[in-house]
């Protein structure tokens, strides 16, 4: 038996009750209480750890992001937070003197933000990349993952030519003469990306690596995954379960992303579906996608873009394909996560979970994943049917300096809504969506706390009536994420019976001003009874 007593900490239990120490046996918390009664019941070879009075919280639970995506982004071309375009021209050729790629090798690099760069607000066209990496095929996707520039080599290598046709709720732009000019939107960007090679199982395991040693410097115990997807989803799973057989790191629920029938029914006749697995790696929901970003302009609304009227956004599914899947995954026992971010959007995710949900119960946990545009009647209709909100705090850093002029003042006042969605009872869970922004719970939490950017801006905050109490912050990133997968008598809390999933800070985030958050670190994650980090 291996066995663990944290002590002299600041344990949070739940709002208002803190401990001192923690006993964890076998991976799982045994005991809760004062410092004298958890060392005396402590066997005599536990380790000891003293935590000198900081803070101990539940592990961090992302409620959805993309680990692969993220390995993939350390692996490649980093370009999250380039603050022009010369930077990522800068960026691009450090990365192609340091690992001098052959001839022909297919770039690929994400994190880039038009709305960042200082030289020109636009986006990057293929001559851009043409000129940041001569003759090679590139592929740079904007952060969002719903807009992606191709150099000339890729659009070339890739097939697409001034005739080619976009895959239905896809868009591919052409410039003055008719021609690509190197951007592809939504369902289309596979019609580019399809030429980067496909990564073996290795590969896959290289990568999703990575991805878990930045979850556990993070303190993200548990991360809801969306990696799977349809056409390599064999690997995946290999991959997963290659790296979760050895002292796993990160425990994963992985949201499996299929937008048709046959290649689901392909998943759910192999066996799988939400719940199957273990502790580690376990099948979650089915998600899907019904519209893009705020940012590219490609989110669904209702109403024309304020700041773009020739535009509504990019529905991703029709609303007799949307139906079809929900009733094929809830008629096979799977839970539904969708994207939706514009108020179009999330409308016609209520319209179709009504559809199956029945007096308010909502027994599959059926979700709606970012939630970003809405107004009063739409989010008194989660309530009412008791749909989740997996939203993304961080997502205000960048957001609130579009948000006004994409959809006016008036719909950006019930937007973003995070206080509003808690007080209406809804089950409301924290994620990142990375590598969109970084897994840092940190930032996360204060963005939450304080609605303001990064740089601590508007000095108000950002519609503060929205702002969330600490607490309710923190709960909403460990208990409510846990419920969203089932497991919230398991995980989310420090008590016994609990996964010993936990995370040391460096400072007291339930009573430093709110402003003070964003200076916190993690100083050491523990999973299953295991430290995965130390600072």
């Amino acid at each position: 038996m291996s066995a663990l007593v944290i002590y002299n900490a600041k344990v949070y239990v739940e709002k208002g009750h803190f401990e001192e120490a923690v006993l964890c046996e076998d991976g799982i918390i045994s005991a809760v209480g004062k410092n004298s009664e958890i060392l005396d019941r402590a066997p005599k070879d536990a380790r000891l750890y003293d935590a000198k009075g900081r803070t101990l919280v539940p592990g961090f639970n992302d409620s959805h992001q993309h680990m692969y995506n993220v390995g993939q982004n350390l692996a490649n071309i980093q370009l999250l937070g380039s603050d022009s375009i010369a930077e990522v021209k800068r960026r691009v050729q450090e990365f192609i003197e340091k690992h001098h790629p052959a001839p022909g090798t297919v770039l690929y690099g994400i994190g880039w933000n038009q709305d960042y760069f200082k030289d020109e607000k636009r986006l990057l066209y293929r001559q851009d990349l043409d000129d940041m990496a001569p003759g090679y095929p590139m592929i740079l996707e904007r952060a969002c993952g719903h807009i992606l520039t191709a150099s000339t080599p890729a659009i070339k290598l890739a097939g697409v030519t001034r005739d080619t046709v976009p895959n239905p709720g896809g868009a591919i732009d052409l410039d003055e003469n008719g021609e690509p000019n190197g951007i592809f939107r939504e369902n289309a960007l596979s019609q580019a990306s399809c030429i980067i090679p496909k990564e073996t199982v290795s590969d896959i395991e290289e990568e999703l690596r990575l991805a878990m040693a930045h979850a556990a410097e993070c303190g993200v115990t548990s991360v809801q995954t969306m990696d799977i997807r349809n056409g390599k989803w064999r690997d995946m799973v290999e991959a997963f379960k290659n790296i979760q057989a050895n002292e796993p790191t990160v425990r994963v629920y992985e949201q499996a992303n299929f937008m048709e029938p046959e290649g689901f029914k392909e998943f759910l006749a192999a066996g799988y579906k939400t719940g199957v697995g273990d502790s580690f790696f376990k099948i979650g929901p089915l998600k899907m996608f019904v519209d893009g970003s705020l940012g590219a302009r490609t989110a669904l609304m209702r109403k024309p873009y304020h700041d773009d009227p020739s535009t509504c956004g990019i529905p991703t599914m029709t609303e007799e394909g949307l139906d079809e899947m929900i009733r094929l995954a809830d008629e096979n026992g799977c839970s539904v996560i969708v994207h939706a971010i514009g108020d179009g959007a999330i409308d016609m995710m209520l319209t179709a979970y009504e559809k199956i949900i029945r007096d308010g119960r909502n027994p599959r946990r059926h979700g709606i994943v970012h939630c970003q545009i809405t107004d009063m009647p739409m989010l008194e209709r989660f309530a009412k049917s008791d749909i989740l909100a997996l939203v993304q705090p961080i997502f205000l850093h960048y957001d609130m300096t579009v948000l006004e002029d994409r959809v006016g003042s008036e719909l950006a006042a019930t937007s973003y809504a995070f206080d509003t969605l808690r007080r209406l009872g809804v089950h409301e869970s924290f994620g990142t969506d990375s590598p969109v922004e970084d897994m840092d719970p940190i930032a996360n939490l204060y963005c939450a706390v304080t609605r303001k950017n990064l740089k601590g801006e508007p000095a108000g905050g950002f519609y503060p009536a929205e702002c969330m109490d600490i607490y309710d912050a923190v709960d909403a990133y460990t208990y409510e994420s846990a419920y969203v997968s089932f497991e919230e008598n398991v995980k989310g809390r420090i008590k016994p019976g609990y996964y010993a999933d936990m995370v040391v800070l460096s400072q007291d985030i339930f009573t430093i001003p709110a402003d003070d958050i964003l200076g916190t670190k993690v100083d050491a994650t523990i999973v299953d009874g295991r430290f995965v980090y130390e600072r």
